[in-house]
């Protein structure tokens, strides 16, 4: 699949995609307390989706069974929500959702604290935040696509963090994962130049120690090999013609 340039009617198409899982989003924030399960978000989350009049993008996308991905602590990303997975004080929360708006796709993803958080746990989800805003910086037409990736990585460093190696980022449109994929650390080659039109999922994954990850025995939930806290933030971005808009943010 070659890297896809959207039509002025296709951008206008992934813009309201991305307000609405904005939207979504900003529920779900509300909902995050101790004592909440997993299972319950995810619920929230299906619901806030269809009242839009969307299709949830994750439910049964290659067998995941949920409709938001819900990881906690040392959990990187893909948690599945279960019942008897509580949510409690001190906690933090990676939530990753995603919709389909008239056949094409948002994705975007927020980590919260629950409750009291610790200093270090709250500087680990503002790091992983402001390493996606160092990355955009570089997400404009005639850049090439890994000047995002070392950006990332070299902030996320500088801050005495990991990001994970095994996962990457990726180009969304009537797609939820399209050409091309987008590490969030260096690369030894350039990678294709940036065009007005592309619409990319920039996703910075950072670890608190290694960036190694392993796999849980489900084949979805990945989580550090050493159980450090984990974060993760991710927009669905817009080349334009003199940098970027992010589509599934509006602040």
């Amino acid at each position: 699949m070659a890297v896809t340039i959207k039509s002025k009617h296709e951008i206008e198409l992934m813009r309201e995609a991305g307000k609405r899982l904005e939207d979504v989003h900003n529920q779900l924030a509300e909902i995050i307390r101790p004592g909440i399960s997993t299972l319950e978000i995810d619920q929230f989350g299906e619901k806030a989706i269809r009242k839009w009049g969307c299709i949830p993008n994750f439910l049964n996308y290659n067998g995941y069974p949920a409709s938001i991905c819900v990881s906690v602590n040392d959990e990187v990303v893909h948690g599945i929500p279960h019942a008897d997975h509580i949510l409690q004080d001190g906690d933090i929360v990676s939530l990753d959702a995603g919709l389909i708006y008239e056949g094409y796709h948002s994705d975007a993803a927020r980590t919260y604290g629950v409750g009291n958080i610790s200093e270090e746990a709250a500087r680990l989800i503002r790091v992983t935040k402001e390493s996606f805003f160092e990355g955009i910086k570089f997400a404009k037409p005639e850049n090439h696509l890994f000047d995002i990736s070392a950006a990332i990585q070299q902030y996320v460093e500088a801050n005495g963090y990991s990001v994970v190696r095994d996962l990457v980022g990726h180009g969304i449109g009537t797609h939820l994962h399209e050409d091309p994929e987008i590490p969030n650390f260096k690369q030894k080659r350039k990678g294709i130049k940036l065009r007005p039109g592309m619409t990319l999922a920039i996703e910075p994954m950072v670890n608190e120690g290694s960036f190694e990850v392993a796999w849980l025995d489900d084949d979805w939930t990945v989580v550090t090999e050493d159980e450090s806290l984990a974060a993760h933030y991710e927009n669905t971005i817009l080349i334009t013609e003199d940098g970027c808009e992010i589509l599934t943010l509006s602040e």
